[in-house]
């Protein structure tokens, strides 16, 4: 495929506009443009290929194309191309298509790998709202929703909560309050996709680029179905003894909507591990404003006198439960933090025994 740079810029615009570009990246991937790549939205990422949409270099209508990912396939898991990133693509790439660079993500969803590793790995990049699903149709677990809602806040996403399968129960409106409890100033919505209750306001709270996250079974890929008014996710179907489903969705995948704006399904998560930063305060804003009336500012909440956590917990305005998840959030954290300064240090170390290594050679080298 060749590339005609005549094709009008406001038409090669406005063939991505419904996947997301916009004026401020048409700015940013200017200096590229000069060097002969085009932008593309990434797709679905697989084994060193991805699928993403450009405009077609004929026709100005928005084309995917299959691209070799590995030219930036030498970075870490976090850098490496993902589902929603901005790509700058080289048509005339032998022997095809690559994506040569990537423009700088606005967010980006990053969880830990499962295991004992402390790496992160991106689930979707450039994302405007998380929507959480979790079925109706078996008790929520209020710390997974926890957990995902701290993941989602340290996206720089907006997270919404969805209880989906609203048409499986006859108490969905008490349940959405005991969610409300754990998810301080996020929306929570109750849905049937198959009744079509509450899809309206969701399809009103999904401007954008939109990724949805949840465990397998809870109904992601029926709601992307119906939010893109096709079946273009296959649905398989939950085990009525204990609501859970097998993995439907096995890549990350983006999906245009009839309405305007983007969603990225993703596969349903097992572990949930996250990658450090602010999102544990952010989905634990109730917490964060007790700490701030205790007597000492670096109050440890345990035994110091005039403690406002302790006396909440106390009292019962904090649940217990919700303390403990909040506590163990929070060691989380401070391991992937300490895993991470050991990878810094490690590296530098490394540096600078290159450095010296070298100088002895460049010394012994002078003295002959």
């Amino acid at each position: 495929m060749s590339y005609d740079s005549s094709l009008d810029s406001s038409l090669l615009d406005s063939a991505l506009s419904g996947y997301g570009w916009t004026a401020a990246l048409a700015e940013d991937f200017a200096p590229l443009a000069e060097a002969g790549l085009v932008p593309a939205r990434i797709v679905r990422v697989d084994r060193g290929r991805c699928d993403a949409v450009l405009a077609d270099p004929e026709t100005g209508e928005p084309r995917t194309v299959r691209l070799d990912t590995r030219p930036v396939g030498d970075a870490d898991m976090i850098n490496c191309p993902c589902t929603g990133d901005w790509a700058a693509v080289d048509l005339g790439a032998q022997p095809m298509a690559a994506v040569a660079a990537l423009l700088p993500r606005s967010t980006a969803i990053i969880r830990k790998v499962a295991g004992k590793r402390s790496d992160g790995q991106v689930l979707a990049a450039n994302v405007d709202t998380v929507l959480i699903a979790s079925s109706l149709a078996a008790d929520p677990d209020l710390g997974r929703i926890e957990r995902f809602l701290a993941l989602a806040w340290e996206s720089g996403a907006e997270p919404v909560v969805v209880l989906t399968k609203a048409d499986l129960v006859d108490d969905a409106e008490f349940i959405r309050e005991d969610v409300e409890a754990v998810a301080p100033g996020v929306t929570v919505l109750v849905v049937s996709a198959e009744t079509g209750e509450g899809m309206d306001v969701l399809r009103a709270c999904t401007p954008g680029t939109t990724a949805l996250i949840g465990q397998s079974g809870v109904g992601k890929s029926t709601l992307t179905n119906a939010l893109a008014g096709a079946d273009v996710m296959t649905v398989q179907a939950t085990r009525t003894v204990d609501e859970k489903g097998r993995h439907t969705t096995t890549t990350r995948e983006l999906t245009a909507l009839p309405g305007g704006g983007v969603l990225i399904d993703t596969p349903g998560l097992r572990e949930v591990g996250l990658y450090g930063g602010e999102g544990v305060d952010l989905a634990f804003a109730d917490i964060a404003e007790l700490a701030e009336e205790c007597r000492f500012h670096d109050c440890g909440h345990h035994t110091e006198p005039g403690c406002a956590v302790q006396a909440a917990l106390t009292d019962g305005t904090l649940p217990q439960r919700r303390w403990d998840s909040y506590r163990k959030l929070q060691r989380e954290n401070e391991w992937i933090a300490s895993r991470s300064d050991a990878r810094l240090a490690s590296a530098r170390l490394r540096k600078w025994k290159t450095i010296t290594k070298s100088m002895r050679g460049a010394g012994s080298s002078a003295r002959r």
